[in-house]
């Protein structure tokens, strides 16, 4: 029975922490987005996200997007500095034309820093992508 459940492989969806300004404080943020490099639309988004190390585990923060057209992204949250001294998970599942699709992506902790950005796919700005 096992056998006979197909798990469709993710593609062409990621994560990425991206570095914009925030004029209301004046300062340089990492928020997270989800992006949706696909050629058609994502459907009931939820994404669920924690950070984590060997001692500490923040609270479990969840995110729904109803749609998230094709080649397209959406902001999560915000990444406080704090966050980002641990293993930040951002667990996805998406609907794509009526198939259910889950993927788990990682920022691993200490790996969101300027010196390692590349372009982020879709977004055209420079970022750190999740594994």
């Amino acid at each position: 029975m096992k056998k006979d459940i197909e798990i469709p492989q993710v593609e062409g969806v990621f994560i990425g922490a991206v570095l914009e300004e925030n004029k209301e404080f004046r300062s340089q943020d990492w928020n997270a987005y989800i992006i949706n490099s696909k050629p058609v639309p994502l459907e009931m988004v939820l994404i669920v996200t924690r950070g984590f190390d060997n001692k500490r585990v923040t609270a479990t923060m969840r995110h729904t997007i109803k749609i998230l057209p094709a080649r397209y992204y959406a902001k999560i949250e915000y990444l406080q500095n704090e966050v980002l001294e641990l293993n930040n998970e951002f667990m996805v599942s998406f609907f794509e034309e009526n198939k259910m699709y889950e993927k788990t992506f990682l920022l691993k902790k200490h790996s969101v820093k300027e010196s390692l950005m590349t372009e982020i796919p879709v977004m055209k700005q420079q970022g750190i992508k999740a594994k």
